[in-house]
């Protein structure tokens, strides 16, 4: 997934935070980030650029202004990718819970695990 990629960089993800209250100029982000990061301004236009290629940001030409804005519609795909790994492990999280409420159940007359049980350590104490 290209946008997740484009998101796995620090200064990118800092970048569409930046952009979460609305869209700002390649100035002010790349001020920002620089400050952030100490990176140049060339190398804010790089992330940029990856944003942009990766369908996160939008940029339009206002004068001699370049002003980026976020694509809502590309992280509602992300967050469309991350809703069903959220319930794949959900399912298996709430099994897995259950068979560990019934391993409890089970043992309840059992005598408890000491921690030589734990290590390995059950041999030398038989």
């Amino acid at each position: 997934m290209q946008a997740m990629d484009a998101l796995g960089d620090p200064v990118r993800r800092r970048l569409v935070e930046l952009l979460a209250d609305g869209s700002r100029s390649a100035g002010e982000l790349a001020a920002a980030v620089g400050a952030d990061f100490g990176i140049s301004q060339p190398a804010a236009s790089r992330h940029l650029r990856v944003l942009r290629e990766a369908g996160l940001v939008a940029a339009e030409v206002d004068g001699a202004r370049r002003l980026y804005a976020v694509r809502p519609e590309a992280l509602d795909d992300m967050q469309a990718w991350l809703d069903g790994v959220r319930r794949f492990w959900d399912q298996r999280l709430d099994a897995l819970g259950t068979e560990v409420a019934r391993g409890h159940r089970g043992r309840s007359g059992a005598a408890p695990v000491t921690a030589a049980d734990r290590d390995g350590d059950i041999e030398r104490r038989t």
